[in-house]
């Protein structure tokens, strides 16, 4: 059966950046399985399985337009320190906030006195991204999992 809409995946896969650098893998785990066409996984990757059936590879580099996004600078803004109502923070930490598009994560990406640069992009906005994929198993989607968009039981990813 070939990936179409509406049909539930499951892929191993290797993400690497664009210096080669391993980001994420689910080698020797359990393969990701996701609802194709419900925009469970990135727009780039799920485009480039469009067509693919059991036991078929690839390798593809997915644009950052069609990854995570470019970087916005509008997503990049200069706070007080008691913002963080006394925490003690550093370079490198990350929240969970709103965000400008809903729910996501934000970076300090520089402490200056008072005043914290945080950064409301994907930690992966701008960037290239290569996959390498498996995919493991292609089945018809039921109701159930259509409906809710995504896919129900193991290895599901809610």
């Amino acid at each position: 059966m070939q990936i179409t809409d509406k049909t539930a995946v499951s892929i191993h896969y290797t993400l690497t950046n664009q210096h080669g650098e391993q980001l994420d893998s689910s080698r020797g785990e359990s393969p990701l399985v996701y609802l194709h066409g419900s925009g469970n996984i990135i727009a780039g990757l799920e485009a480039a399985l469009a067509g693919k059936q059991t036991g078929d590879k690839l390798n593809v580099t997915i644009a950052a337009d069609q990854a995570y996004g470019e970087v916005s600078e509008d997503m990049i803004q200069v706070v007080s320190r008691t913002m963080f109502d006394g925490m003690d923070i550093e370079v490198g930490m990350q929240f969970h906030a709103e965000v400008s598009h809903g729910p996501g994560i934000i970076t300090i990406t520089e402490i200056d006195g008072d005043d914290i640069t945080i950064d409301g992009n994907h930690p992966l906005a701008g960037e290239a991204l290569t996959f390498d994929v498996e995919v493991i198993d292609v089945r018809p989607a039921t109701a159930d999992e259509i409906a809710h968009g995504h896919v129900h039981g193991a290895g599901c990813h809610h």
